[in-house]
């Protein structure tokens, strides 16, 4: 073998040799690795606790007062921030849904007596209008400052 060819040898095995070494080092996911590729990326924590369905707002709450001719109507009195909504007026005998929308106790109580339910914080309670047309003046018993007035027709 001539010298020619041994050095020939020797620089392609040294290129060789680099090449190997600079592929195994490319392709390696060492800590000093930059690589980022999305399948061996776990999700994070926060991106995976969060879904779109979750983040969106309930619909506004709304008062229904129409039946079917002779049928009482149904409708519902909201509670929120230590305040009822405002009802209209109800035929008598209709069936009323009291709606708790805060975290606190209330009461739907008339100042006569003629109804009074008490409602759990987040929960609704249902109760009949008086039978006799008139305005019912209430209160909530545990919050002086809640008051209101459901008209009876």
């Amino acid at each position: 073998m001539n010298l020619t060819s041994t050095k020939s040898c020797r620089l392609a095995a040294a290129f060789l040799a680099g090449a190997v070494a600079l592929g195994v080092t490319g392709c390696g996911s060492g800590a000093g690795s930059s690589s980022t590729g999305p399948a061996t990326s776990p999700p994070s924590s926060a991106s995976a606790s969060v879904s779109p369905a979750t983040s969106t707002p309930p619909a506004s709450p709304s008062v229904t007062t129409s039946a079917p001719a002779g049928t009482p109507a149904a409708t519902t009195i909201h509670i929120q921030s230590f305040a009822y909504s405002a009802v209209d007026s109800v035929p008598a005998g209709a069936t009323l849904t009291v709606m708790n929308m805060d975290t606190e106790a209330h009461t739907v109580t008339a100042d006569d007596g003629s109804f009074d339910v008490i409602v759990k914080g987040g929960e609704s309670v249902t109760f009949t209008a008086p039978a006799k047309p008139g305005t019912y003046t209430f209160h909530c018993t545990y919050h002086s400052n809640m008051q209101g007035t459901l008209t009876v027709t």
